[in-house]
């Protein structure tokens, strides 16, 4: 397993995947962990929303759908961030939708039927558990002195709660 890892090392840096910073290498490894974690989740509540937003039904569909719609765009939006961030600090991101999985600890929902309202708790709870992530991983970057990190979290973290507002918002006013 050594020699493994020993050769993975020469060749990051034969193919230039190094990556200048003044980060320590633990700090690398750590923000790049909990990013790699935030990035997975962010990929599940991204495939979540669109799910809820294809299978979306009854007489708030045109509204919620395209709420879902929107909202899966900005959630969509912080992936190429968070994974250029893992890479401009020297780590490596996620690879593939078994990686993900391996990562992710937002859960799925595979069920064939889910009701509207069922829909946008699960997306505000979800939406919530993120936030609380991203603040976890705001605090590995401060551990660390990573200023650039923690304040794309911090913007990603309001736009999370932006998004938790309106979902709870919709939820808590039944009609």
């Amino acid at each position: 397993m050594v020699s493994k890892n020993v050769k993975q090392l020469k060749e990051r840096e034969e193919w230039g995947l190094e990556t200048p910073t003044d980060l320590s290498a633990a700090g690398v490894a750590e923000i790049s962990q909990a990013l790699r974690r935030l990035l997975a989740d962010v990929f599940a509540l991204y495939l979540k929303t669109k799910n809820f937003h294809w299978h979306m039904s009854g007489r708030h569909f045109r509204d919620y759908h395209l709420l879902l719609d929107e909202h899966g765009e900005q959630i969509f939006a912080m992936t190429d961030a968070i994974a250029e961030r893992v890479r401009k600090i020297g780590g490596m991101t996620i690879r593939s939708i078994g990686d993900i999985s391996q990562h992710q600890r937002l859960q799925d929902n595979n069920e064939e039927f889910v009701a509207p309202q069922s829909m946008l708790e699960e997306l505000t709870a979800d939406s919530r558990l993120l936030t609380g992530f991203m603040r976890a991983a705001h605090e590995v970057c401060g551990k660390h002195n990573d200023v650039a990190t923690a304040s794309l979290i911090e913007t990603w973290t309001d736009e999370t709660e932006r998004r938790t507002w309106f979902l709870w918002e919709i939820t808590r006013s039944r009609d």
